[in-house]
């Protein structure tokens, strides 16, 4: 039986040729990859700029995402990022970290999930460059940029007394699919491809939610031009996130329990949802949807009551030094 390519056994150049045909171009790159450093054109004068980082451990397990899911939540994360910002996607720029035994394919499956989420969420949007090195961990880190067409980036200070709290996308489903994960995708307590598989075909959409999820990006815009006062990305769940723009206001946010659904909606995260506020009166956009209101005071409210429960994701406190 023929053995796969590795990284090692073919090395930094050859590997990088089989990757570049099948990362997505931008549209608005005026020099991509293959030099030292990617040209954009910026007609706006102002570009925003994110990064995250993915980390096999505390971030994603091999033995449940492939390595296709691994490029296409790689680009979602940071895609929603600038999104949240009122800004469109126009360009990423990605480093691997991975074993020097990793099969060639491994690369190449990634490459081919950060096309397809670049293609599906936010079309015109690429890779640019990035760089391969390696290292006992693999690591995806992604930088993502944003065009943000004239108007003013969309912060997380903005959100008045009155407004009305919206979000677009999905509330607590990557939770759910990851609770799925850890209660029916392990053997022995550790994590399984096998279990896995069986799960992506019992309960796709749950799995799919945590695995390889699918922000509104493109609300993001429409947010803005609707006038959104404040927003963010729900990365680290609704209740913790829903502070964050609380603190930065120096307001409270108000929630409907009915409108939320339950208790992953409140505390899990990675749906990577838009969370933002409008003023009184505005035709909410795309796929928002009201789930609150602003008041004067501080912290989070739901049904009225101050909600105490720390919720949401801290890596430093939640991962358990797991792999997989």
């Amino acid at each position: 039986m023929t053995q796969p390519d590795t990284l090692r056994g073919i090395g930094e150049s050859a590997t990088l040729a089989r990757i570049f045909p099948r990362l997505p171009q931008s549209d608005h790159a005026l020099v991509g990859p293959g030099d030292d450093s990617a040209v954009m054109s910026a007609p706006d004068s102002r570009f925003v700029v994110t990064t995250d980082m993915m980390i096999h451990g505390p971030d994603f397990r091999l033995a449940w995402s492939a390595p296709h899911d691994l490029g296409w939540k790689a680009a979602a994360s940071n895609l929603a990022d600038v999104a949240a910002m009122g800004a469109t996607p126009t360009a990423l720029v990605v480093a691997i970290a991975a074993p020097a035994d990793s099969p060639v394919s491994l690369l190449e499956g990634i490459a081919d999930g950060l096309r397809d989420a670049c293609l599906a969420l936010a079309p015109g949007c690429g890779v640019v460059g990035g760089d391969l090195s390696v290292s006992d961990t693999l690591t995806i880190a992604v930088t993502a940029f944003g065009d943000l067409s004239g108007r003013a980036p969309v912060l997380r200070s903005g959100a008045r007394p009155g407004d009305v709290v919206a979000v677009s996308g999905a509330l607590g489903r990557a939770a759910a699919g990851l609770a799925l994960l850890f209660e029916r995708g392990t053997v022995d307590g550790q994590p399984d491809a096998s279990a896995a598989a069986s799960l992506r075909a019992s309960d796709p959409d749950l799995v799919a939610a945590q695995l390889a999820p699918t922000p509104p990006i493109a609300d993001g815009v429409l947010a803005a031009q609707a006038g959104a006062t404040a927003m963010l990305d729900l990365s680290d769940g609704l209740a913790l996130d829903a502070r964050r723009i609380a603190q930065a206001s120096g307001v409270a946010l108000s929630l409907d329990a009915a409108a939320i659904g339950s208790r992953e909606a409140l505390d899990g995260g990675e749906d990577h949802s838009l969370l933002a506020t409008f003023p009184p009166g505005t035709s909410l956009p795309g796929g928002f949807r009201a789930i609150g209101t602003v008041v004067a005071g501080s912290g989070l409210l739901v049904d009225g009551q101050h909600y105490e429960e720390r919720g949401g994701w801290d890596p430093y406190e939640q991962w358990s030094g797991g792999r997989g």
